[in-house]
């Protein structure tokens, strides 16, 4: 006599549980994006299109002061190679601590987890990173500028290790958030800092030795010299690719480990 047991249906729970959580991403994404600025998807477009505001206004600047590029004879590449790596390493790092704090009461439903507004709004971000960078391509192009880069690959992997550092960095913020609500403020005037200091606006390796030495500390630093060397190779500059993903796969863990026995510990 034999005997037929029903087999547990763990492929349709698992599923439908996917299907949930996917369902709980796409819409805090969708709610995400509609936030910002007076809450319509045309505020979206405006964070799309900063960069390139951005950019102008650095442009407009310099010729207005009579400054000319440090880097071959094209202002506005010079401006692009170290103006967007270091905006996406800001914006991403910033708004990915934002996204927490204004999704913060969503997560008292069950469905939503303090942890899924944080991935909701890393993939907003990416998004986005990538839509103002293409962008800023097509804007250098109208304008009669060469945006491509002699190395490719280098400039690719250059602004992917600035998002990714974005990412970790804006992780660990999140923790730090959920304990001192207040810093969300206070990281305003870090990035500031940073910015100003990364060689956005000057080429890092023709300052003194001595400053240059200390700046390299900075990961930002070497992340606009990154992309800057695959524009031109015959920049004297040095990447230590180590130290740069050190901080991007170390910030990450950091904050991943935040999550887990701060944020978690908070709710």
């Amino acid at each position: 006599m034999t005997t037929h047991t029903e087999r547990p249906k763990v492929s349709s729970y698992t599923q439908s549980h996917i299907d949930v959580y996917l369902r709980v991403l796409s819409a805090l994404m969708l709610r995400d994006m509609r936030s910002r600025f007076g809450g319509s998807y045309w505020g979206y477009l405006i964070q799309v299109l900063w960069p390139c505001v951005h950019l102008a206004i650095i442009a407009g600047a310099m010729s207005f002061r009579g400054m000319k590029s440090p880097m071959g004879d094209d202002t506005l590449i010079f401006i692009a190679t170290g103006a967007v790596p270091a905006l996406a390493f800001q914006y991403v790092s910033r708004e990915v601590m934002k996204g927490y704090l204004i999704h913060k009461p969503l997560t008292y439903f069950p469905q939503v987890k303090r942890f899924d507004t944080v991935v909701a709004r890393i993939l907003v971000e990416i998004v986005s990173s990538f839509m103002g960078g293409l962008l800023v391509i097509i804007v250098l192009f109208l304008l009669g500028s060469d945006p491509i880069p002699a190395d490719m690959t280098m400039a690719i992997t250059g602004y992917l290790a600035a998002i990714g550092l974005g990412i970790g960095i804006g992780t660990i913020n999140v923790g730090i958030c959920s304990v001192f609500p207040g810093w969300a403020l206070g990281y305003i005037l870090v990035t500031i800092t940073v910015y100003m200091t990364s060689g956005v606006y000057f080429l890092a390796v023709f300052m003194p030795d001595e400053i240059y030495h200390y700046m390299k500390y900075n990961p930002v630093t070497q992340l606009i010299e990154w992309v800057r060397l695959a524009y031109n190779p015959s920049l004297p500059i040095e990447i230590d690719y180590l130290y740069i993903f050190g901080w991007v796969f170390g910030s990450l863990t950091v904050g991943l480990l935040m999550e887990r026995y701060v944020v978690r510990a908070q709710q």
